[in-house]
Protein backbone atom coordinates (compact mmCIF):
# COMPACT_ATOMS: atom_id res chain seq x y z
CA UNK A 1 0.00 0.00 0.00
CA UNK A 2 1.20 3.24 -1.10
CA UNK A 3 1.67 5.99 1.19
CA UNK A 4 0.76 9.67 0.53
CA UNK A 5 3.17 12.65 1.31
CA UNK A 6 1.51 13.43 4.70
CA UNK A 7 1.60 10.05 6.15
CA UNK A 8 5.27 9.35 5.39
CA UNK A 9 6.20 12.37 7.22
CA UNK A 10 4.21 11.36 9.81
CA UNK A 11 5.92 7.88 9.96
CA UNK A 12 8.95 9.63 9.72
CA UNK A 13 8.52 12.25 12.65
CA UNK A 14 6.81 9.12 14.67
CA UNK A 15 10.09 7.04 14.15
CA UNK A 16 12.03 10.03 14.54
CA UNK A 17 10.87 11.07 18.23
CA UNK A 18 11.10 7.58 19.10
CA UNK A 19 14.45 7.19 18.35
CA UNK A 20 15.52 10.48 19.73
CA UNK A 21 13.92 8.97 23.39
CA UNK A 22 15.63 5.52 22.68
CA UNK A 23 19.12 4.00 24.12
CA UNK A 24 19.76 1.21 21.50
CA UNK A 25 17.89 -0.36 18.15
CA UNK A 26 18.12 -3.40 16.62
CA UNK A 27 17.23 -3.66 12.49
CA UNK A 28 16.12 -7.44 11.92
CA UNK A 29 15.45 -9.00 8.91
CA UNK A 30 12.16 -10.84 8.96
CA UNK A 31 11.73 -12.33 6.18
CA UNK A 32 10.27 -15.79 6.08
CA UNK A 33 8.12 -15.22 9.48
CA UNK A 34 4.37 -15.61 9.16
CA UNK A 35 1.91 -13.01 10.32
CA UNK A 36 1.37 -15.43 13.43
CA UNK A 37 5.06 -15.53 14.41
CA UNK A 38 5.43 -11.42 14.22
CA UNK A 39 2.07 -10.72 15.88
CA UNK A 40 4.04 -12.80 18.68
CA UNK A 41 6.69 -10.69 18.20
CA UNK A 42 5.35 -7.48 18.57
CA UNK A 43 3.42 -9.04 21.77
CA UNK A 44 6.93 -9.93 23.37
CA UNK A 45 8.15 -6.61 22.14
CA UNK A 46 5.25 -4.55 23.93
CA UNK A 47 5.76 -6.51 27.23
CA UNK A 48 9.14 -5.52 27.26
CA UNK A 49 8.56 -1.97 26.51
CA UNK A 50 10.25 -2.09 23.24
CA UNK A 51 8.84 -0.12 20.30
CA UNK A 52 8.71 -2.54 16.86
CA UNK A 53 7.57 -0.84 13.42
CA UNK A 54 8.47 -2.15 9.87
CA UNK A 55 9.58 0.99 7.99
CA UNK A 56 10.56 1.82 4.52
CA UNK A 57 14.43 1.51 4.27
CA UNK A 58 14.07 5.81 2.99
CA UNK A 59 12.23 6.85 5.76
CA UNK A 60 13.83 4.75 8.33
CA UNK A 61 16.90 6.03 6.93
CA UNK A 62 15.67 10.02 7.17
CA UNK A 63 13.64 9.50 10.81
CA UNK A 64 17.38 8.14 11.92
CA UNK A 65 19.12 11.39 10.45
CA UNK A 66 20.25 13.57 13.54
CA UNK A 67 20.05 11.01 16.02
CA UNK A 68 22.18 9.01 17.87
CA UNK A 69 21.48 5.58 15.39
CA UNK A 70 22.42 7.86 12.16
CA UNK A 71 25.26 5.22 12.10
CA UNK A 72 22.62 2.80 10.91
CA UNK A 73 21.50 4.50 7.47
CA UNK A 74 24.02 3.00 5.26
CA UNK A 75 22.85 -0.67 6.32
CA UNK A 76 18.97 -0.42 5.96
CA UNK A 77 18.82 -2.63 3.05
CA UNK A 78 16.64 -5.18 2.17
CA UNK A 79 12.90 -6.14 3.96
CA UNK A 80 13.42 -4.56 7.87
CA UNK A 81 12.27 -3.90 11.13
CA UNK A 82 13.36 -1.77 13.86
CA UNK A 83 13.41 -2.01 17.42
CA UNK A 84 14.54 0.29 19.98
CA UNK A 85 14.55 0.42 23.86
CA UNK A 86 12.83 2.87 25.15
CA UNK A 87 13.86 2.33 28.97
CA UNK A 88 16.57 -0.42 29.32
CA UNK A 89 19.67 -0.59 26.49
CA UNK A 90 19.54 -4.18 26.32
CA UNK A 91 15.70 -4.55 25.68
CA UNK A 92 15.46 -4.86 22.26
CA UNK A 93 18.22 -6.93 21.94
CA UNK A 94 16.76 -9.25 24.87
CA UNK A 95 12.85 -9.35 23.21
CA UNK A 96 14.74 -10.11 19.29
CA UNK A 97 17.46 -12.55 21.00
CA UNK A 98 14.73 -14.34 22.80
CA UNK A 99 12.39 -14.53 19.87
CA UNK A 100 14.95 -15.56 17.61
CA UNK A 101 15.51 -18.78 19.44
CA UNK A 102 12.47 -20.31 18.31
CA UNK A 103 12.65 -18.43 15.11
CA UNK A 104 15.77 -19.18 13.01
CA UNK A 105 14.22 -17.06 10.40
CA UNK A 106 14.86 -14.18 11.96
CA UNK A 107 17.92 -12.52 11.51
CA UNK A 108 19.83 -9.38 13.04
CA UNK A 109 21.42 -7.50 11.21
CA UNK A 110 23.00 -4.55 13.41
CA UNK A 111 22.55 -2.24 15.72
CA UNK A 112 23.25 0.67 17.80
CA UNK A 113 24.16 1.86 21.32
CA UNK A 114 25.13 4.88 21.92
CA UNK A 115 25.73 6.19 18.72
CA UNK A 116 28.33 3.13 18.07
CA UNK A 117 27.05 0.82 15.31
CA UNK A 118 27.36 -2.86 16.55
CA UNK A 119 27.30 -6.35 14.38
CA UNK A 120 24.79 -8.79 15.14
CA UNK A 121 27.54 -10.45 17.46
CA UNK A 122 27.77 -7.18 19.52
CA UNK A 123 23.97 -7.37 19.64
CA UNK A 124 24.59 -10.69 21.31
CA UNK A 125 26.57 -9.40 23.70
CA UNK A 126 24.18 -6.43 24.47
CA UNK A 127 21.07 -9.14 24.61
CA UNK A 128 23.61 -10.78 27.54
CA UNK A 129 23.85 -7.12 29.65
CA UNK A 130 22.22 -7.67 33.03
CA UNK A 131 18.76 -5.48 33.60
CA UNK A 132 18.39 -2.33 35.78
CA UNK A 133 17.56 -4.17 38.84
CA UNK A 134 19.98 -6.79 38.46
CA UNK A 135 22.74 -4.55 37.80
CA UNK A 136 21.70 -2.50 40.77
CA UNK A 137 21.38 -6.13 42.97
CA UNK A 138 24.66 -6.88 41.74
CA UNK A 139 26.50 -3.15 42.67
CA UNK A 140 24.26 -3.88 46.30
CA UNK A 141 26.52 -6.91 46.67
CA UNK A 142 29.26 -5.32 46.04
CA UNK A 143 28.69 -2.43 48.21
CA UNK A 144 27.54 -4.57 50.99
CA UNK A 145 30.33 -7.55 50.85
CA UNK A 146 33.01 -5.27 52.86
CA UNK A 147 30.75 -4.21 55.31
CA UNK A 148 29.66 -7.52 56.12
CA UNK A 149 33.32 -8.71 56.52
CA UNK A 150 34.12 -5.44 58.82
CA UNK A 151 31.48 -6.38 60.84
CA UNK A 152 32.07 -10.25 61.21
CA UNK A 153 35.76 -9.17 62.35
CA UNK A 154 34.92 -6.67 64.87
CA UNK A 155 32.36 -9.48 66.31
CA UNK A 156 35.59 -12.22 66.28
CA UNK A 157 37.25 -11.32 69.35
CA UNK A 158 33.98 -11.24 71.64
CA UNK A 159 33.00 -14.31 70.29
CA UNK A 160 36.32 -16.01 70.32
CA UNK A 161 36.34 -14.74 74.19
CA UNK A 162 33.19 -16.07 75.09
CA UNK A 163 34.28 -19.62 73.15
CA UNK A 164 37.18 -19.53 75.64
CA UNK A 165 35.85 -18.92 78.71
CA UNK A 166 32.43 -21.62 77.59
CA UNK A 167 35.35 -24.23 77.06
CA UNK A 168 37.34 -23.31 80.64
CA UNK A 169 33.48 -23.99 82.50
CA UNK A 170 33.44 -26.83 80.48
CA UNK A 171 36.87 -28.01 81.53
CA UNK A 172 35.96 -27.05 85.31
CA UNK A 173 32.90 -28.84 85.08
CA UNK A 174 34.35 -31.86 84.10
CA UNK A 175 36.90 -32.38 86.34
Amino acid sequence: MSLNLEAKKAVVAEVAAVASQSHSAVAIEYRGLTVAEITKLRVAARKGDVYLRVVRNTLASRALEGTDFDCMREGLTGPLMLAFSREEPSAAARVIRDFGKEHPKLVVKMGCLGGRLLPPEGVENLAKMPTKEQAVAMLMGVLQAPIGKFARTLAEPTAKLVRTVAAVRDQKQAT
